[in-house]
């Protein structure tokens, strides 16, 4: 059973860097060359992302500083310290509908793709409701345990991940990437918003930094966990760019699987080599899944002061729900988008508010302490 916040049960602040890291690494890996080349329209997307990035670091670095305000609290319990007890829940409640929603878009992504490459013909909510399944396995075990399997499988991502990426140089054209920054800065700074939501991730520290063995350094924990995503977000966005250039990535729903598809080594061990991504992408949406639906129990809990584990049965049903609500996978994008807009909202520009009250009233406390 997860022990409560206090205990014995701590992450250290590599196993943080990795949540952070694999919370990142979901649908982005697939989705965010087409998103990005529909807003950009030029082969710079990869500054884009670079830019993107660089903003979510910020981002990331702020709620870590407001987190650090709080040692041992999670953001469901400071909250309230900061801004009143009513609207403390407001926010409460509205992360814990975030990480709900966030949960239900990972899963329904993960059946669409399994029913079109893997799983075809196969009933939509046998897949999800089995993937529900299995993740309650992991979270019952705590943040402990799900940070040792996330330490397991981050490894496994990166190898799978870079040698894919090497093996597409066969189909490559660095000059589907020219001319660099031929149509001005514009295009660029008109893909930062969605290059930066597909960073989104590194506010799952609200949550964790309170189980943080040294919560003095989530700052580190932060600035590696978004830059390794952003390492290889840039890697497959040059990759999948350089191959099926800027045409090619908008025309196709999923470009970089389209990608692993369009290249063939004969007489080495596998053909397919885009079921490699597709089974360390499945894990790595089981992992996003995994966070989010815990960090929503875990919100409940508090806000109930009752366990953590009928929390996350609860959920199981919720999440089902959410997941199903999009009827075909434009509704699924959209969705998406929804959730990338209220993650700029609620962690680009909350924190910095909340972060400013933390420190006013500080300053205010100890004015009036030398009075």
């Amino acid at each position: 059973m997860s022990q409560p916040i206090g205990s014995s049960e701590k992450i250290t602040t590599q196993q943080a860097a990795v949540f952070v890291a694999n919370y990142i690494l979901g649908v982005g890996i697939l989705t965010l060359p087409r998103a990005a080349a529909e807003k950009v329209k030029t082969p710079d997307i990869w500054l884009s992302v670079i830019l993107g990035g660089l903003v979510a670091m910020i981002a990331g670095i702020i709620v870590a500083k407001l987190s650090q305000q709080f040692p041992g609290k999670t953001f469901y319990e400071y909250s309230q310290l900061i801004v009143g007890k009513w609207l403390g829940i407001v926010l409460n409640v509205s992360i814990i509908i975030y990480f709900i929603a966030t949960s239900g878009n990972m899963v329904r992504a993960m059946s669409e793709v399994m029913n079109l490459y893997l799983l075809e013909g196969t009933p939509r909510w046998v897949v999800i409701i089995s993937f529900l399944w299995v993740g309650i396995y992991i979270m019952v075990g705590g943040v402990s345990a799900i940070a040792r399997f996330f330490e397991i499988v981050f490894p496994l991502t990166v190898l799978i991940i870079t040698g894919l990426a090497l093996l597409s140089f066969k189909i490559f054209d660095v000059n589907n990437l020219r001319p660099v920054l031929g149509q001005g800065i514009g295009p660029v700074l008109n893909g930062v918003k969605t290059t930066g939501l597909s960073f989104s991730g590194f506010e799952i520290l609200l949550v964790l930094q309170a189980y943080m063995s040294t919560p003095k350094k989530a700052v580190r924990a932060v600035v590696i966990g978004i830059l390794i995503p952003m390492l290889f977000y840039v890697v497959t966005v040059v990759m999948t760019v350089g191959s099926l250039s800027i045409a090619g990535v908008v025309s196709r729903t999923w470009p970089t699987i389209t990608l692993f598809r369009s290249f063939e080594y004969p007489g080495i061990l596998f053909e397919r080599y885009e079921s490699l991504l597709l089974v360390i992408w499945v894990i790595q949406i089981f992992t996003t899944y995994a966070i989010t639906h815990y960090a929503a129990a875990l919100g409940m809990a508090r806000m109930t002061n009752k366990n953590i584990r009928p929390m996350l049965y609860l959920l199981i049903p919720v999440i089902y729900i959410a997941s199903m609500s999009p009827r075909n996978i434009n509704d699924l994008f959209s969705m998406g988008d929804r959730i990338g807009d209220a993650a700029m909202v609620m962690f680009g520009i909350l924190p910095i508010i909340l972060l400013m009250i933390v420190k006013l009233r500080r300053r205010m406390a100890s004015d009036e302490k030398e009075q």
